[in-house]
């Protein structure tokens, strides 16, 4: 406003709504004056009329009207998705409401009788402030989700940012991405967002874990078969590759895939067709792959435990899920995340977790990483007796030689991360063979990795 209350703005409109005309005719004619542009209307109805065929930035209304009174034009305004400021004009008598006014949408309101020009063109100010404060808050609301919780992967850290950034970039392209990291580092919600952000997010999303599924019958699931083309085929299946077709093909642990069966889904990558078991022509299919390992496949192309040209197929862009341990400045926002989860999940009313126990969830190393924490989070959740998690919620073995910040009691060797890494499967392949007594099917499924992968590593690590 300038010296005189005048507003340097005269370019906005208003809508006046009231069933008394010497109220349209004085208020109408103040604003007049300080430079809006304003239209009348007598009741809710012709007012509801109004909004929908035109731009207001304001609407003023009273709320005790005929025919439609201003409760009930607010809440059809705020269901039709009206962004106007909304004021109420109310007399003393009015307080509730004016009060269920502002549960409708409501940025301020005038009193009955008006004091002074000043006080109406405040009023309009204070609504217009109040009106941005709550686009700017949905703004950043919708920054800070897309920010820390995309596509349901909950993270600030830089790596975790600038691997947000790269699906951005790639996801509308068919390139074939593999993501590699440790196990439990949410590696499929990473593939997952890379699908559900592309222009083939209304197509399927087809996954496979590609160490789950016994050699003889992979090939089957991935490519599909005839009737009658092997024993017990008695009806013709789509593989998974035809299910996927438009869409996008997840083959999870691909450094688990048998040898033999590389050098078939090669051909099916380089010429986009399959070949169904028992059917003798090819069919096209349109499938973005995406392919995740914990193994590191450029050792196993040295030791001929996988294809070079499928390596070099596979490998055109690379995306590394960090462990947890390296990003520890997202463990309080997925403890937050996984209390909520599972408050919803388990009935719970935890409110937070004290401040000495999250220290210590931070500065533990979480070899099972993401899936490991979410397991602690929701076993501290089953066992609480109080609102707030604590120590006494969280395993003991969880805190087991943390006094030594070195990391030397937890049996970690010097800085570097491939050897400390080796000392900790290690660690948890031996504890899971002696919890399973030596059952390496159990212990496989303990560490959640097929037993291809548990028998390599144990050779690998020297475990009989």
């Amino acid at each position: 406003m300038d010296d005189e209350g005048k507003l340097t703005e005269t370019n906005k409109r208003v809508l006046l709504v009231d069933d008394e005309a010497v109220v349209r005719e004085v208020l109408g004619a103040i604003l007049t004056k300080h430079g809006y542009q304003v239209d009348i209307a007598s009741n809710g109805q012709e007012a509801l009329a109004k909004a929908a065929n035109g731009f207001f930035d304001h609407i003023i209304t009273d709320l005790a009207m005929p025919i439609m009174n201003g409760l009930e034009l607010l809440r059809a305004l705020q269901e039709m998705g009206n962004d106007a400021i909304r004021t109420v004009i109310s007399g003393k008598t009015e307080f509730n409401s004016v009060s269920q006014a502002f549960k409708l949408g409501a940025n301020d309101f005038i009193a009955k009788p008006f004091q002074s020009d000043q006080e109406i063109l405040l009023t309009l100010n204070q609504a217009e402030e109040k009106g941005q404060l709550k686009k700017d808050n949905v703004r950043l609301q919708r920054e800070l989700e897309d920010t820390y919780v995309f596509s349901n992967i909950v993270a600030r850290s830089r790596a975790m940012t600038a691997i947000f950034k790269t699906i951005r970039k790639i996801a509308d392209y068919k390139t074939t991405v593999l993501i590699s990291g440790e196990s439990g580092t949410g590696k499929e919600l990473i593939a997952r967002a890379i699908h559900y952000n592309s222009i083939r997010k209304a197509k399927p999303w087809v996954d496979i874990n590609c160490g789950g599924i016994p050699e003889n019958l992979l090939e089957s699931e991935m490519f599909g078969y005839v009737k009658g083309a092997f024993t017990d085929a008695n009806r013709t299946k789509k593989g998974l590759f035809e299910e996927a077709d438009g869409g996008t093909l997840f083959l999870d642990e691909i450094g688990d895939m048998p040898f033999s069966l590389q050098v078939k889904l090669l051909r099916a990558l380089q010429e986009e067709e399959i070949r169904p078991l028992g059917y003798s022509q090819s069919i096209k299919v349109n499938v973005r792959i995406i392919a995740a390992t914990a193994k590191n496949l450029k050792d196993q192309v040295r030791d001929k435990q996988f294809r070079d040209d499928l390596f070099y197929r596979l490998n055109v862009l690379t995306i590394e899920a960090p462990p947890l341990r390296d990003r520890h400045e997202d463990i309080p926002l997925l403890v937050d995340y996984f209390i909520k989860k599972y408050n919803q999940r388990l009935g719970l009313s935890i409110t937070g977790i004290d401040k000495n126990c999250l220290q210590k969830l931070i500065h533990y190393q979480w070899p099972g990483n993401i899936r490991e924490l979410e397991n602690v989070i929701e076993r501290g959740m089953a066992l609480a007796e109080n609102e707030i998690l604590t120590i006494k919620n969280m395993p003991a073995e969880l805190f087991q030689g943390d006094t030594d910040t070195s990391g030397a009691a937890m049996g970690t060797v010097g800085f570097s991360i491939k050897q400390n890494r080796a000392v900790m499967e290690r660690q948890l392949i031996v504890k899971a063979l002696e919890e399973t007594n030596n059952n390496r099917t159990h212990a496989a499924a303990l560490l959640e990795i097929s037993i291809p992968a548990l028998l390599y590593k144990m050779k690998e690590y020297g475990v009989s």
